[in-house]
């Protein structure tokens, strides 16, 4: 159907498109009447049917991909009957073969650096073990009208009820879709490294969010040749095979000298803290600064036999004007924003050889590393791993120096 964007809203229009480039955030680019349409549940090179699902005007438009008129090769048959359009909004790619998605993922990193950070970059995304399912130990779910618990429809707060969700480990939620729930709850599930599921349920009652623990809490994992005990719900690495990668890596790009100073940044527990430790030795120091007072205790009591490590609780940002400088190597874990300026520039301030940037946005990466690179330090490897099988998130690992 030809629409006149001058006649206003596309919203609810069914229009045919040649899908273009993946962007990201698990669309595609595809172009019509002179806009730009963001379309979900297609592949490039295809051609689809779309409809408008949402449209404030101006240059583009979103839109869910409803009939595939000429399919990619690389199109399989969702493995979940809710990987479709109006229905769970959790995973991205279904539709495509595992290897098809590593390599949409690792077209978006290269954008992002290109753009961005103006740097040309070849990036292959890694798979990790345990292939693309069963892969979730971490979810949150949210119980709907009728009590049952689902997933929100993508950018938007209808829930999808589920029986099963196959992403996820399993066992995770059998006790979760086998019973009601007050409408509006919030369901917290982690299956911990022994296998033990840790359920919590956060009701909001007249305005205020009440936290019941209804099994487990405190859970047990593994990784860097350490058992960590913390917070079921607090946080650590979703794919069971993550943490251990990134350590690994962490371990091999840090090479933080006998004897001398490394931070770690957006430390969480500690599990980079504890990496670094090993390698500056009992007469080196590592700082690790957390923002969550709950990971800070529980770092403390997993690293305890590690006097190296001296813990700070707060804001990365107010917390390294004190820090002990100059420092030898950073590592640094932020959130899905970012570091951002001010810790780039407190980080540079330390003069550190080597920084390593544990990223979960590449859009993030990019920007601080084009920060970075205003003040000297380049990009000297990457690694990108495939930590979320099925969405569009993926997680790099940067080496600057």
């Amino acid at each position: 159907m030809s629409v006149d964007a001058s006649t206003g809203t596309w919203l609810g229009r069914t229009i045919e498109l040649e899908v273009g480039a993946v962007a990201h955030g698990g669309h595609c680019v595809a172009r019509a009447e002179g806009r730009v349409v963001f379309v979900r549940h297609a592949l490039p090179g295809e051609r689809v049917l779309a409809s408008v699902t949402e449209d404030k005007g101006g240059s583009f438009c979103r839109a869910d991909a409803i009939e595939v008129l000429e399919a990619s090769p690389d199109r399989v048959e969702p493995p979940c009957p809710l990987a479709a359009p109006g229905e769970c909004g959790g995973c991205d790619w279904q539709h495509a073969t595992p290897g098809y998605q590593r390599e949409l993922k690792a077209a978006v990193v290269m954008e992002q650096l290109k753009r961005l950070a103006g740097i040309d970059r070849e990036v292959v995304v890694e798979a990790l073990d345990g292939g693309p399912l069963d892969w979730r130990s971490r979810v949150r779910l949210v119980a709907g009208k009728d009590g049952r618990a689902g997933f929100r429809a993508h950018h938007s707060h209808r829930v999808i009820a589920i029986d099963d969700c196959p992403i996820t480990v399993p066992g995770a939620l059998d006790d979760v879709v086998s019973r009601n729930w007050r409408p509006g709850s919030e369901i917290e599930v982690t299956k911990d490294g022994e296998g033990q599921v840790h359920l919590r349920d956060l009701s909001t009652v007249h305005g205020k969010t009440r936290s019941r623990q209804l099994t487990g809490g405190l859970a047990v994992q593994h990784a860097a040749g350490r058992e960590w005990r913390l917070d079921a719900h607090g946080f650590w690495q979703v794919h069971p095979a993550a943490a251990d990668t990134l350590a690994a890596v962490v371990a091999e790009w840090a090479e933080a000298p006998r004897d001398g100073v490394a931070w770690d940044l957006y430390a969480g527990v500690g599990l980079f803290a504890s990496v670094l430790a090993s390698q500056v030795g009992p007469r080196g120091r590592v700082l690790a600064i957390e923002s969550g007072r709950r990971a800070v205790t529980d770092g403390e009591e997993n690293l305890a036999d590690l006097p190296q490590v001296r813990w700070r609780s707060g804001r990365v940002e107010h917390l390294l004007a004190d820090a002990p400088k100059p420092v030898d190597v950073v590592v640094l874990d932020p959130p899905r924003k970012g570091a951002g300026k001010a810790v780039v520039e407190s980080i540079v301030e330390g003069s550190p050889d080597r920084i390593v940037y544990v990223a979960c946005d590449p859009a993030a990466l990019a920007r601080d590393i084009a920060l970075f690179k205003e003040h000297g330090y380049g990009l000297v490897d990457l690694r990108a791993f495939d930590a979320f099988p099925m969405t569009h998130h993926v997680e790099c690992v940067a080496l600057l120096q």
